[in-house]
């Protein structure tokens, strides 16, 4: 079997990464060549058919968490890490379990129908987190088994996909979901508090939710954002509050609508992993495997940024400025009007959600092909822009400016999420999905 160590040899050098995104040392996997073969990825596998089922309930997930049941972005990774583990056990047991199962590998021979039973997974999963959804979710599902001959194969592939949504949905029975935490309310400096315009508190319990990889959601805390007195404090306000203003004379055209672009709540995400299915040529196997360590490594290192987020409760920089002359930096002048390009998310600054998000994907995707340098773009209805990049890095290295270009983070809170991110992704790499002897 392939070492720990071995395994981690595959993507990005990491001394490219940590220079491009500014993410301290240590926090991302060691990346390099993989000796294993001309396939490092596992791109191709005999047997599993074309990803195009993998893609559909993708798609089917998308719209059932976010176009009907309107998942904030901290929530979305939850379900769609569920779907994905399920989808992945069953086409990883058809195909013979070539790879470490997540949960289950029931018994198939080979000659199920993979279509019926990804169909199956996903349908299986949401109908469980969404069942005011049904009727849609089986309209899909129907037409998804339409789609597939009947014979023993489809009966056989859809009894694959029962046993692994029902051992997901097992596994995430009372995991925390959904919770009725809220972030405390602090009224000293640094700490705190809703923010306008709709002052909300939210999402406090993503933080407390059991994750799916990671045995602890506090295992990769961080020191703490800066101390208020301190240079870097004064840098990081300073920063946010010239750039970041709706107001601002020194952001650029192009950096406003990458602000918007990243904070556009349907995840462009979505449409990324998908784009990737395609134009690296992924069969079911892979495009399974691809999702399943991208959306699991992102959903806990989303868990472990709002664990992270309930730890320190730091103020967001719309309160911070506003409140600058209370924060006993002499370095941090006040501003009472100041306002963010972007409404700010009813949840504290540090760390920030959408780098943990991104970090984690952006290095499990560039992991997973054992390379940086892929391109991809995707479309985001609220900037009305598409938006490309030359690699996973350049990628992540945007979203930590933007949260800062948007008003709504600050640099430390943007730059350790990112690092969150990358140790989730090292620690997937060193225990889940790895190839069997």
């Amino acid at each position: 079997m392939t070492s720990p160590h071995g395994t981690l040899r595959r993507a990005l050098t990491t001394a490219a990464a940590l220079l491009m995104v500014g993410v301290p040392a240590g926090a991302a996997p060691a990346y390099g060549a993989d000796p294993a073969g001309a396939d490092p990825a596992g791109l191709t596998s005999a047997g599993t058919g074309t990803a195009d089922a993998v893609v559909a309930w993708d798609l089917n997930a998308e719209t059932a968490i976010w176009d009907v049941a309107r998942e904030q972005p901290q929530a979305q990774s939850r379900v769609a890490a569920m779907v994905h583990g399920a989808i992945y056990d069953a086409v990883n047991a058809i195909a013979g379990t070539p790879y470490q199962p997540y949960l289950v590998a029931p018994p198939a021979d080979g000659a199920e129908s993979v279509d019926a039973a990804v169909a199956t997974a996903g349908y299986r999963v949401l109908d469980s987190v969404y069942p005011a959804q049904h009727s849609a979710l089986q309209a899909q599902y129907d037409n998804s088994l339409a789609a597939v001959p009947d014979g023993a194969a489809k009966q056989r592939g859809i009894a694959v996909g029962e046993a692994t949504a029902a051992a997901m949905i097992a596994a995430r029975r009372n995991d925390g979901a959904y919770g009725p935490q809220t972030f405390p309310v602090g009224t000293a400096p640094g700490q705190w508090r809703p923010t306008p315009p709709g002052y909300g508190n939210d999402g406090a319990w993503v933080g407390q939710v059991r994750p799916f990889l990671l045995p602890s959601a506090t295992m990769f805390r961080t020191a703490g954002p800066p101390a208020l007195t301190s240079a870097e404090y004064a840098r990081d306000y300073n920063e946010v509050k010239a750039i970041g203003s709706v107001s601002s004379t020194v952001r650029t055209a192009d950096q406003t609508q990458a602000a918007i672009w990243w904070h556009d709540r349907r995840l462009v995400v979505w449409e990324i992993r998908r784009q990737l299915v395609t134009t690296q040529h992924l069969d079911a196997l892979a495009a399974a495997r691809m999702f399943a360590m991208a959306i699991l490594t992102e959903a806990d290192a989303v868990i472990a940024c709002y664990n992270e987020k309930a730890a320190w409760n730091r103020w967001r920089p719309v309160t911070a400025i506003r409140l600058g002359d209370t924060d006993g930096n002499p370095a941090t002048a006040p501003d009472p009007g100041w306002t963010p390009l972007l409404v700010t998310p009813p949840h504290p600054d540090y760390t920030s959600g959408h780098t943990c998000d991104t970090g984690a994907t952006m290095s499990a995707l560039a992991y997973f092909f054992g390379r940086d340098d892929i391109p991809f773009s995707a479309y985001s209805s609220d900037a009305g822009a598409r938006r490309s990049f030359p690699s996973f890095s350049a990628a992540l290295n945007e979203v930590i400016s933007a949260r800062i270009w948007g008003g709504i983070h600050t640099r430390s809170a943007d730059v350790q999420g990112a690092g969150i991110g990358l140790r989730a992704t090292a620690y997937m790499a060193a225990h889940y999905f790895q190839p069997r002897p």
